[in-house]
């Protein structure tokens, strides 16, 4: 257990990092989803 303490507070700032980052990805992800999934209406308006 004592181990363990040290790898948890090297460890714990780059992991909460990555799911920050991850959680910010994810929503700029779903807007490129939202404009891939309008795209086909979108062409159907201009023809």
């Amino acid at each position: 257990m004592e181990q363990l303490i040290p790898i948890i507070s090297e460890v714990g700032f780059p992991i909460v990092v990555t799911l920050y980052l991850l959680y910010r990805i994810e929503a700029k992800l779903d807007l490129v989803v939202q404009s891939i999934q309008s795209l086909p209406d979108r062409l159907k308006e201009r023809t």
